[in-house]
């Protein structure tokens, strides 16, 4: 690695998600709080009765705990993308999706921008992961009946089951739903609009929040499925009737079923159990030894 491009990663490692952007090879800098605020490198981060915590204080802190950790996790993901490209391993959108899925189904209720800078993380991780996986395990060869016998009792976890993200408000009659439907076009939140009018003790004080159901599930009801597939995400239905009283459907998120054949995953699989006959651990040290690496922590 040039060094130009190491002092590049150490920039890089100054864009911290710790809701903070600093530069700390700069005497002066601003620090971009997510509150939208700015403040120099001389001024306070914190005051406790009085008594000030610098900003160059905590930057320092945060360098001396994290510093390390984290160039070292640019380096090898630096690796690991230079060597997936040189070997022209990529990942398919349809296994990333299908790890995308599986993350979102144990997420709560998020907004629409929270869910596109999660899936555009876990993208970069989920692919990251993989190709790693690939470049650890070449020089293990798995025989194909041992992953096809893998496959066969296993394939069905490789798959995703078409779920759907909900909430739901239940009243007792039809004026009550149509009051509802009225304070939500008028801008009202759905999730206190449920805990204010719903009469489904189980989910009321939630926001009505049903979670994430396959549509295969016993408990989703089927009169809510034919009302959901007409619904876009982060949206809500009209009030219908069901089961002698009254419901509104909030659809979140809408996820697809998703399943492989062996063709498609036999590469993944292979890597997968090739890791597991090496009993190697998914970390890029064994990467290191075969590029020229220059940084600041070298001994």
């Amino acid at each position: 690695m040039s060094k130009k491009l190491m002092l590049g990663i150490i920039v890089l490692l100054l864009v911290t998600n710790i809701a903070t952007l600093f530069v700390w090879n700069q005497e002066e800098v601003d620090i971009e709080t997510g509150n939208g605020k700015k403040y120099k490198n001389n001024e306070a981060a914190a005051t406790v009765n009085g008594e000030e915590i610098s900003i160059e204080e905590w930057r320092k802190a945060l360098r001396d705990t994290y510093g390390e950790e984290h160039l070292k996790a640019m380096i090898d993901r630096e690796i690991v993308s230079q060597l997936a490209n040189e070997r022209d391993i990529s990942i398919s959108d349809k296994v990333i999706e299908r790890e995308i899925s599986l993350l979102l189904a144990m997420q709560g209720v998020l907004t629409e921008s929270e869910y596109e800078d999660l899936e555009a993380k876990w993208e970069k991780d989920i692919r990251h992961r993989y190709q790693l996986e690939r470049l650890l395990t070449e020089d293990v060869s798995v025989s194909d009946d041992t992953m096809k016998e893998h496959y066969e009792t296993y394939g069905e976890q490789y798959n995703f089951t078409a779920s759907m993200q909900l909430s739901h408000i239940i009243v007792k009659e039809m004026k009550t739903a149509e009051k509802v439907y009225n304070e939500l076009e008028q801008g009202a939140s759905f999730n206190l609009l449920a805990q204010e009018y719903s009469v489904d003790e189980e989910t009321r004080a939630v926001g009505g929040y049903l979670g994430y159901l396959s549509t295969e599930s016993q408990y989703f009801p089927d009169s809510y499925e034919v009302i959901v597939n007409n619904l876009q995400e982060f949206s809500y239905s009209e009030p219908f009737e069901v089961g002698g009283e009254v419901a509104l459907i909030y659809l979140h998120r809408k996820l697809p079923s998703i399943t492989f054949t062996y063709e498609e995953m036999k590469p993944y699989i292979m890597s997968e159990l090739a890791l597991q006959e090496k009993k190697q651990t998914l970390e890029a040290d064994p990467l290191w030894e075969s590029q020229d690496i220059e940084w600041i922590y070298s001994e």
